[in-house]
């Protein structure tokens, strides 16, 4: 006899989108579905509102619940109208599933930051279900779990929403969503639309760091990422990351690292 699982993956997968797309489905689907938004923007109907969805936004719909997504032409970080939208989706069901969802009442949206200990559980979904045999379903079954548990646990951890908390938010969000480009204070602030020290000060507030600061934090980790596993040559590391020159990027990762980004590469892909 086959063990049975409390919950299961329906399907799973990653999809980009470089053309206008849309589905409307008045009856939902039959299973659960969580959308996480990792590229660009869309727009999908949220307590009966369509309401633009941006990268770190996830989405959690339960079966039965009327489902509309548009993708079409959106504005970008540089003022021009370009159509780019890429998420992870999956589908889930269960009892434990169910059970889940019914223990407490989430939003329909919630903000995940797109680090790698979100993205690896969608990742491994995905994997699992493009494998043609799968004699270990129970990887996939504890994955959707744990992924359930890190969304409560993230609405546990989010402070409750007031008119500064929110701007700090949208500011901390444009941040991750350009750091890879170089911007100013000024830029920054024109985002939430406040004054330069407003901005300064509100978000040293709520996070505690300054707003470049957190910046550097944000561009040294995804530099650190792409050294590891991208074949980019450093060079192409700093200038993707956001740093202006390499010789700049050298000495903010060796001061931060304590080694140069070549002995960090070195050593990230020696065997052990």
């Amino acid at each position: 006899m086959e063990p049975s699982f409390t919950s299961q993956v329906v399907a799973a997968d990653f999809s980009f989108h470089r053309k206008p797309f849309e589905m409307t489905l008045p009856d939902g689907f039959d299973s659960y579905l969580m959308r996480l938004q990792t590229n660009g923007r869309c727009r999908a109907v949220i307590d009966g509102e369509l309401v633009h969805i941006e990268p770190g936004d996830l989405l959690i719909c339960h079966p039965g619940q009327p489902y509309e997504l548009k993708i079409d032409d959106e504005l970008n970080a540089h003022g021009e109208l370009t159509i780019e939208s890429g998420d992870y989706h999956i589908f889930i069901k269960g009892d434990w599933v169910d059970a889940w969802w019914n223990a407490v009442k989430r939003p329909a949206k919630i903000r995940m930051p797109l680090e790698e200990r979100y993205l690896s559980h969608f990742r491994s979904l995905v994997l699992e279900q493009r494998r043609i045999t799968n004699p270990y379903p129970q990887i996939a079954d504890y994955t959707v779990r744990i992924l359930c548990l890190e969304v409560d646990r993230l609405l546990s951890e989010q402070p409750s929403t007031t008119p500064k908390t929110y701007l700090a938010y949208r500011m901390k969000n444009y941040i991750e969503e350009n750091a890879s480009s170089m911007f100013k204070l000024e830029d920054v602030a024109g985002h939430v639309g406040i004054s330069v020290s407003r901005a300064v000060h509100l978000f040293k507030e709520a996070f505690g760091t300054t707003i470049m600061q957190y910046t550097m934090e944000v561009r040294l980790n995804m530099a650190k990422e792409r050294i590891v596993f991208s074949p980019l040559s450093l060079e192409d590391v700093a200038e993707t990351s956001g740093f202006a020159s390499y010789t700049y990027f050298h000495r903010v990762f060796r001061s931060r690292f304590g080694v140069s980004p070549k002995q960090y590469r070195m050593a990230s892909r020696t065997p052990t």
